[in-house]
């Protein structure tokens, strides 16, 4: 304050002396005066406004001062409320940490007093235990392994048993299932139960025909070999002559050939070579015509024609009795209805299922498994991925690893067969019966095996004795696996093991 005041009055002096000239200056101006009065009223009129001055400059410095010592009071308030607030949380502060060493010092009595405790029951325990070992006459540890053992035995037991009722429902509601979907694409399914071969022989006019066909020292039968590539027989069959090679192809294009000689009546070489040239073209046309026809039967609609033919070829081609190409047109249509049934893609089974079979086509030229070499045919002419391994897998030469593979094997069985689908050579049917007893005999407590339904089915009679009722059930297991791993068959085969005890005695 007092600094406030001493800057003010040089300024306000300086401010009544500057005024005080100018009045002085005015008045000298006006009129002329003399000296000493000039000087008295100017005096007079300086100290009027020092007085002023001095009024108003300390009527400013009160104001001011007032106002800052309201300031400083109003900070000082503050100041006090604030240490007032801060001394009431470290009041709290110092209260909470004192509940807090409190309560530490309980949890560390709570400890204390739980480790002891803890200590006394283990020494208790132990006392008890050594107590009951000595009344049982054995330690925990013999008892405690025989316990487990025991329950091990039992649940191992009880899931054998488990296992078995499981397979059984398993099987029943399988087996259920399966014959419903199998009846009903058979239900489906109509068609002709024949027999096919490929006819090799050529029924002549008369026997005359024959010198003709011989000709000249053998010069047109050694012609017609030659061209066609087949052996021609020439026996003393009656109004016949037969045609012998190992592919069918090149037999029917002989045969036609033969048959169009036969009716011209004019036979030597040129005339051979012609009418063979006519039948091969024949043959070929028909081998597209019959490709194209099996694949809109089965209602595929886009195929290479490299496949068509070779489809087309299978006309042409049986299996033990069975035409192939309709055995695959059959079977697209099993797969494709199994696959409905299922609930599965139906073209692709149809797809996979037509082109099972197709290494057979060349199988007579190719060494190796028909069912890899049509694999590899399909592969190289683009065929899917999942077609691919359906061909490959459906004689289990590779692990079937989709549905659509499993469709096709089921339908190539199912196709295969039904009765009158194939023939079968008697004495292989009688050796693979007898290889079906052997294995199930060749088992220890095995009584009698019994091959029946033409191999379908293996009935397995055991010693009671030496087997229960959940070995009986390893048995079968057991043999079922022995003849999926020793032999190939279509289909499955049923392995029955039946275990009876008879209890005799006799009344005298």
């Amino acid at each position: 304050m007092e600094q406030t005041l001493s800057l003010l009055i040089p300024g306000v002096v300086v401010a009544a002396v500057f005024f005080a000239g100018l009045l002085v200056g005015r008045k000298l101006v006006r009129q002329p005066a003399a000296p000493e009065e000039i000087l008295a009223d100017a005096r007079m009129e300086a100290q009027r406004i020092l007085a002023r001055a001095d009024e108003e400059a300390r009527a400013k410095a009160e104001t001011y001062r007032d106002r800052e010592e309201a300031t400083i009071e109003h900070r000082r308030v503050e100041v006090v409320s604030k240490e007032d607030r801060i001394t009431q949380q470290t009041a709290t502060l110092e209260q909470r940490s004192s509940n807090l060493v409190q309560r530490e010092e309980l949890v560390i009595e709570k400890e204390r007093t739980v480790a002891r405790q803890m200590v006394e029951a283990a020494e208790a325990k132990g006392e008890a235990q050594l107590e009951l070992e000595a009344v049982a006459g054995f330690d925990a540890k013999a008892a405690k392994t025989r316990l487990l053992e025991k329950v091990e035995d039992e649940a191992r037991r009880d899931a054998m048993v488990m296992v078995r009722d499981m397979e059984t429902r398993a099987r029943e509601e399988g087996e259920r299932r399966s014959r419903r979907i199998l009846a009903t694409v058979i239900q489906r399914i109509a068609s002709d139960v024949a027999s096919e071969t490929t006819i090799s022989s050529v029924p002549l006019p008369s026997d005359d025909m024959k010198g003709r066909i011989i000709g000249r020292d053998g010069r047109n039968i050694r012609s017609f070999e030659a061209i066609t590539g087949v052996d021609l027989i020439v026996d003393d069959t009656p109004e016949m002559v037969s045609v012998s090679t190992f592919d069918p192809v090149r037999r029917e294009v002989a045969r036609l050939a033969l048959e169009r000689l036969v009716e011209d009546g004019r036979i030597h070489p040129t005339s051979i070579e012609e009418a063979y040239e006519k039948a091969k073209d024949e043959v070929e046309q028909s081998i597209r015509d019959a490709g194209e026809w099996a694949m809109l039967e089965v209602g595929l609609t886009r195929l290479h024609p490299e496949l068509i033919t070779l489809v087309g070829r299978l006309r042409y081609r049986t299996s033990y009795g069975q035409n192939v190409l309709d055995h695959l047109v059959e079977a697209g249509h099993i797969a494709g209805m199994l696959a409905a049934e299922l609930g599965v893609d139906e073209l692709e089974a149809r797809r996979a299922a037509f082109l099972h079979d197709i290494g057979k086509a060349v199988s007579h030229e190719v060494g190796g498994s028909h069912a890899l070499i049509g694999a590899e045919i399909a592969r190289r002419f683009g065929e899917d991925p999942a077609i691919v391994h359906a061909i490959e897998a459906h004689h289990n030469e590779v692990e079937p690893r989709t549905l659509t593979a499993v469709l096709v094997q089921a339908a190539d069985a199912v196709s295969a067969s039904r009765p009158g689908a194939r023939r079968e050579a008697l004495d292989s049917y009688v050796r693979r019966l007898e290889r079906l007893e052997d294995i199930a005999e060749g088992f220890d407590g095995v009584e009698k095996a019994f091959a029946l339904q033409a191999g379908r089915e293996v009935r397995v009679v055991v010693d009671p004795g030496s087997l229960d009722d959940v070995g009986s059930k390893d048995l079968a297991r057991q043999i079922a696996r022995k003849l999926e791993d020793d032999l190939q068959y279509p289909g499955q085969i049923e392995v029955t093991v039946i275990r009876e005890y008879r209890a005799k005695d006799y009344a005298r």
